[in-house]
């Protein structure tokens, strides 16, 4: 076994001869690859560990990482962008792998039912668990540096008035924020543009904390959240905006998701549609969908563009924001880390099983940077779209509405 993996690495390492490595296997073994020093060192501790990764590719090897029975030293996010080459190299997956991943995505799905089960799985792990990461504003999705030192809470307001401004808001309009997390884009839109905020989530943690806060801080009718799937949406808004909610929705359901928007977006409402995009619109990885994300799904840019036009929307800009989610990424991942003791405490009050614990962060330590990674490697991107429900030919002819005060 150690031989057919040593093989796979030097394939790998001959597809990234800037990246040296080093590999130390569980009889103390160590071999090099490539030229220089090393940027990372795998470190394999049994045979066992070894015949699972080859079997099962990026599953088994997250969850041998999680479970202990592989380490990384040095640069994790170097070896997590190797992702590609090991999915290549690595060899075919076992049948059990294949039907195990194909069973997990057909009891995913984004159905109804299942979307909740889906949500509660990774955002109602506990408001306490991500107020240790996150920043004050709780915002959970890719930020907007103005500038390289901005700090993540700067970053996470200029990106909801980055929003505003291209959704051209007006005081007294009606704001549809589907998938709207802790509530920190309405809370802005209602306090900085006057605007008449509606949020939708399925987080059952989320929809306590928007409700807690509007409650507290006395915005009455101003803004309101409410717990329910996208299909079931009524009304008409002015203004319609969904952030980081649209992978979730699986590319069955576009047609659904988009159906949703033409009816409750007035005609020639602007929208926009800030998401995570592909550079290939395969399945999610199969580590991703299983531990992190279940139903999830990451559309290429086209995929998107296709649904909106067969739906009547038009788009008429995009953004992409890629190396803004890398930063942010970074910075949640040291937060992470400079938190893990009050995280293992924290998840070590909800099961007996101490182990558990150390699990849980390592699970969210390989996730965090393999993210980052996916985004510095540009396999993954951040979409900002701006559209409307049918042609709006009043839509400015210039950026400069968004960029000036």
């Amino acid at each position: 076994m150690e031989n057919i993996l040593d093989t796979v690495l030097q394939k790998i390492s001959q597809r990234n001869p800037q990246t040296p490595f080093a590999a130390e296997f569980w009889d103390g073994t160590v071999k090099t690859y490539g030229h220089g020093p090393e940027k990372f060192r795998i470190i394999v501790k049994n045979r066992e560990t070894t015949e699972k990764i080859l079997a099962g590719g990026t599953l088994a090897f997250g969850e041998e990482y999680s479970a202990g029975n592989i380490d990384v030293v040095g640069d994790i996010q170097e070896m997590l962008g190797m992702h590609d080459d090991w999915d290549e190299l690595g060899g075919s997956l076992s049948l059990a792998t294949k039907i195990g991943i194909l069973f997990n995505g057909l009891m995913t799905r984004a159905t109804i039912s299942n979307s909740r089960k889906n949500i509660g799985a990774h955002y109602d792990i506990g408001n306490d668990f991500y107020s240790l990461w996150l920043d004050p504003t709780m915002t959970y999705s890719c930020a907007y540096f103005k500038n390289n030192t901005d700090s993540l809470e700067t970053a996470q307001t200029n990106k909801y008035d980055h929003i505003c401004k291209k959704l051209r808001l007006r005081s007294g309009e009606k704001l549809l924020d589907l998938g709207c997390g802790w509530g920190g884009m309405m809370f802005h839109a209602a306090k900085h543009y006057g605007a008449k905020c509606v949020g939708y989530t399925l987080s059952k943690n989320q929809y306590d904390y928007v409700s807690g806060k509007i409650k507290d801080e006395g915005w009455g009718d101003t803004v309101k959240v409410v717990f329910e799937d996208y299909r079931r949406i009524s009304g008409v808004f002015d203004k319609f905006v969904s952030i980081g909610m649209f992978e979730h929705v699986g590319k069955k359901y576009y047609p659904e998701f988009f159906a949703m928007i033409k009816r409750t977006l007035k005609p020639r409402g602007t929208g926009v549609l800030h998401t995570i995009g592909s550079a290939t619109g395969a399945a999610t990885d199969p580590w991703i969908a299983r531990y992190i994300f279940p139903g999830g799904f990451i559309p290429t840019m086209g995929m998107v563009c296709d649904a909106m036009n067969k739906s009547g929307m038009v788009f008429y800009d995009v953004e992409d924001l890629r190396m803004h989610y890398a930063k942010t990424l970074d910075l949640w991942r040291d937060n992470f880390e400079k938190n893990c003791a009050a995280v293992k405490n924290l998840i070590g009050r909800n099961s007996a099983d101490g182990a558990k614990a150390e699990e849980f962060i390592r699970t969210w330590r390989l996730y965090l940077n393999a993210s980052a990674a996916s985004f510095k490697t540009a396999g993954n991107r951040l979409y900002q779209i701006i559209f409307t429900n049918g042609a709006d030919n009043g839509a400015p002819l210039t950026r400069n509405y968004i960029y000036s005060n």
